[in-house]
Parts: C-alpha cells; sequence; structure tokens
C-alpha cells in the first residue's frame, strides 16, 4: 500500500474544502454575523494546516499506484471532508449537536438532502451556502475536480483513473479523451457551464441571486437543500419548471454531453441507458398524473406537478413542489420503483442507476435462455456492445451487497420505534441519496427525530450509496492494507 499517496490525496481533497469555506466565511462577514464568521475561519484554518503539514510530509511518494490505492484515498478523503465540512455547522451554534451537523454535511456531500431541521429558514445565510454548495461540491465529485486542476494528483502510474473509478457512479467508467486530466477539465467544464445556465434562468424568473446560486447548487448535484421550509413550492411555476427541466438534465450520463458536443449524434439516439431513462421518466410522469388529476385544477395543473416529482425523485434530488405523501398508492408507488432506479451512470444522481437496472434485466433474460438451451451461447450486450463478463458479475454482487445493507440498516433503525413506511423509506431515501421519503421522512418532515444511533447509521448508507459501497467497504478489508499485489 502506498500509504504516502493516499494521505496525500485526503490531505489535498481536504485543503479545497478549507479554500471553499472562505465564501460562507465572506457572507458571514458581511451579515455581521462574528461568531459564524469566526466558525468558518477556525474550521478552514485547522483544515489548512492539518492538510499543509500532511502535503509536506508526503512530497516524496512513490508514483506507482494500483487499485488498492485509488479505493483507499477515495473512502478516506470522503470521511474526512465530512468530519471537518460539519464543524462550522457545530460551531456557529446553528446544529449544536456533532452528530446532526455530521449528518447535515454529509447528506450535503453525498447530494442527499434529507435533514435533520425543522427550521431551514432559522438558519443564517453562511450556513444555507453552505449546505447547497456542498451538493455542488460533491456532485461530480472532489476527487475528480482533483484530477482536474492540480498537476500533483495525476502524477505516477494510473492514479488519476483509480481515484475516478472509485468515485464516479456508475457500473464502469472511462475516459473520454487519451489524458485523465482533459477528460476531468470536460466533466466539470460541462458541469459549470449548465450549472450557470440554470442560475441565468433563475435570476430571470426573479430569484434571487442568493437563492437562485443555492438552489441551483442543489439542482446540478441533484442534492435538494432548499433555502425555504416550503422547498420549492412557494415559487412560481416558472421557476419550477426550470429546476424540472435541469434536475432531468443532471441526470443523464455526462458521456452524452461530450458525444453531443463532437456532433455524435447517432451514438447518442444508439444508447441504451438514455433512451431508457427517457421512457421510464415520460411514462411515470403520464400515470401519476393521470393519477393525480382529480387533485388538481386540471391536467396540466397535475402533469406540471407529477414531472416534477418525477424528474425530482428519478434523480435523486428530493425538491418538492407539493406534499406528494398526500397522493394516492398508485402515484407513490411509482415514486418508490423510482427511487431504487435512480438516474444514469456518469450523472450526478443516485439509486441503482439506469444502465445496472438495464444490465441486470438482461442478465435475466440470459439466464433464462440458458436454462432453456443449455448449449445455446447468450451474450450480453449494451448499445450493439458485449458487455464483459465481469461487469455482469459485479453488477450481480452489487445488487446483492446493495440488498444486505439495505435490509441490516432497516433492522437497526426499527429499534427506534418508527412505522415500517418510515423506517424503509427513510433507509431506501438515504442510500439512494433521494433525501425525502414516506410517512414522518417525507417531503414536509425530517430526520431529527431519529436517535444518534439511526442518524450514524443513515449517514452511512449515505455515504455507502455515493461511493457505490465498495470504496467504503474495503476500508474494513485486510486485503487492502496489504503490501501484496
Amino acid at each position: 500500500m502506498n500509504v504516502k499517496y493516499v494521505f496525500r490525496i485526503v490531505a489535498l481533497a481536504v485543503l479545497i474544502t478549507s479554500i471553499f469555506m472562505l465564501v460562507p466565511a465572506g457572507i458571514a462577514l458581511f451579515d455581521g454575523q462574528i461568531r459564524n464568521a469566526a466558525a468558518y475561519l477556525i474550521s478552514l484554518g485547522i483544515m489548512a494546516v492539518i492538510s499543509l503539514i500532511t502535503v509536506f510530509l508526503t512530497r516524496k511518494y512513490k508514483t506507482t499506484v494500483y487499485a488498492q490505492e485509488g479505493v483507499a484515498a477515495t473512502g478516506i478523503s470522503w470521511l474526512a471532508i465530512s468530519a471537518f465540512g460539519a464543524l462550522p455547522f457545530f460551531w456557529s451554534g446553528e446544529i449544536p449537536n456533532y452528530i446532526d451537523a455530521l449528518f447535515e454535511i454529509i447528506s450535503g456531500f453525498t447530494t442527499t438532502g434529507a435533514s435533520i431541521l425543522n427550521d431551514v429558514e432559522a438558519l443564517s445565510r453562511c450556513n444555507l451556502y453552505w449546505r447547497s454548495f456542498s451538493h455542488w461540491l460533491g456532485g461530480m465529485g472532489m476527487l475528480v475536480f482533483i484530477i482536474a486542476v492540480i498537476p500533483q494528483a495525476k502524477k505516477g502510474s494510473g492514479s488519476g483513473i483509480h481515484l475516478m473509478r472509485a468515485e464516479s457512479p456508475g457500473p464502469s467508467v472511462g475516459k473520454f479523451t487519451p489524458h485523465l486530466r482533459e477528460t476531468a477539465l470536460i466533466l466539470y467544464g460541462i458541469y459549470i457551464l449548465l450549472t450557470i445556465l440554470c442560475v441565468i434562468l433563475l435570476i430571470i424568473g426573479d430569484m434571487s441571486l442568493f437563492d437562485s446560486l443555492c438552489i441551483a447548487f442543489g439542482t446540478a448535484g441533484t442534492g435538494g437543500f432548499a433555502v425555504l421550509n416550503s422547498s420549492i413550492g412557494e415559487y412560481s411555476p416558472y421557476i419550477q419548471s426550470v429546476v424540472t427541466v435541469f434536475m432531468f438534465l443532471f441526470g443523464i450520463n455526462f458521456n452524452i454531453y461530450f458525444l453531443i458536443i463532437l456532433r455524435q449524434f447517432k451514438t447518442v439516439f444508439r444508447n441504451e441507458e438514455l433512451r431508457a431513462y427517457i421512457i421510464i421518466a415520460f411514462s411515470a410522469v403520464l400515470m401519476i398524473t393521470f393519477n393525480i388529476s382529480h387533485m388538481y385544477s386540471g391536467l396540466k395543473e397535475a402533469f406540471h406537478h407529477a414531472a416534477f416529482q418525477v424528474s425530482s425523485i428519478m434523480t435523486t434530488t428530493g425538491f418538492a413542489t407539493v406534499d406528494f405523501e398526500q397522493w394516492p398508492a398508485f402515484s407513490k408507488a411509482i415514486l418508490l420503483l423510482l427511487m431504487f432506479i435512480g438516474a444514469s451512470a456518469g450523472s450526478t444522481g443516485g439509486g441503482l442507476k439506469v444502465s445496472r437496472v438495464l444490465l441486470l434485466a438482461k442478465n435475466i433474460r440470459r439466464t433464462i435462455g440458458k436454462t432453456l438451451h443449455p448449449r445455446k451461447v447468450y451474450l450480453v450486450t449494451m448499445d450493439g456492445k458485449s458487455v464483459d463478463e465481469s461487469i455482469c458479475n459485479g453488477v450481480d454482487a452489487y445488487l446483492a451487497v446493495y440488498c444486505a445493507i439495505l435490509l441490516i440498516s432497516f433492522a437497526i433503525i426499527s429499534f427506534d420505534g418508527f412505522s415500517i413506511g418510515t423506517n424503509f423509506s427513510a433507509v431506501t431515501a438515504c442510500f439512494n441519496n433521494i433525501g425525502p421519503g414516506f410517512e414522518l421522512v417525507g417531503a414536509t418532515g425530517n430526520y431529527a427525530h431519529y436517535s444518534y444511533l439511526s442518524k450514524i447509521i443513515l449517514s452511512l448508507d449515505m455515504l455507502l450509496g455515493r461511493l457505490e459501497i465498495f470504496p467504503l467497504l474495503a476500508l474494513v478489508s485486510p486485503g487492502l492494507w496489504s503490501r501484496k499485489r
């Protein structure tokens, strides 16, 4: 194990996170909130000192890097930025318990949007900004950012690709260009441009600059932290429509945008995951629209809210325009299914991912075919190309571990004594990085009533879901720290 490389990457992640804290510190100073400003400045000072010392001590690291180092660096980095990122909430006194502050920032970085706050509007602007910006930072990934902007991160033999594979959501991750840093720059370039466009369109709808930034951060990162207790419900239909469209756009694999830039439209149209993503979303919107039409003034209004909520839940954003807990059981069942399906691989969304669902369906079909015709050769294909057997096996293993963690987490938090619907949807919403569930954790609820043990379990679920399980589980595996290759 190349320990110096691992902790150098962790230190860089912490250092960059501390630099981003300068903005909320500035907001606090502008608003005359000395305690809040001190909370951010002290936090970033501690983080900067620790990280700079670590970078100095690890300056002579080996450039030979393997998957072990990528997995370890990713898992530890996310734990570290979460532990430090919660300090301003705690030291400002606005979230006086550290476990609650940790839950809130993990929910932010993992783009989950689950909250322990009963009154979001009581938070200061600096804390509202920090929790929303954490969505944006975690959406594309801190380590992808490091690959893009810090030269030291890309030295060595394949170090960057191991980091990207460990952090980026999806069954497989590759490079757009021969140079990984160019790929990371392209990803962040697309991400930034879409975010800026979202901010501009929100401002056109008479939303304030501060609110536009916070909502755009939550939309781009598919996170769902809002600045109002009503989420997006109090904003105009125009703003709600803008958020609907951009949530959907950020749930698309970013490879698609790169192909559009290259004008490879045929390849885009042949992409099975994109077609499935659009068909699933559109079908869900139509079914929910007709199911809830009697609750609104007409099909147009019902379609508006159905489209928003489907886009929000499928992309695992978690914004809401209405209390969907009041919708008929059929509509809530569709939303529950969308929680599991999630967005596309290579997007900022969570869940199982549409590509995994497709591969699982094709693998099931192949298994049935082999049962009926044992001598016939069946291949699993995606976009007209044969899928490597290792990817199929990886998807099967992922689903098995996914189900095990879901059930174990559900059993543990059930000690708190809440209903099965509340507990199951809470675990589902946190593990799939969605945020709101049903009943007590629905669109108008929160997670404040859970015990500290349950909040820790749900926080781990959020991290496991964001990092696709294995990078975090691997940290407790003796094999990760072995010197053997």
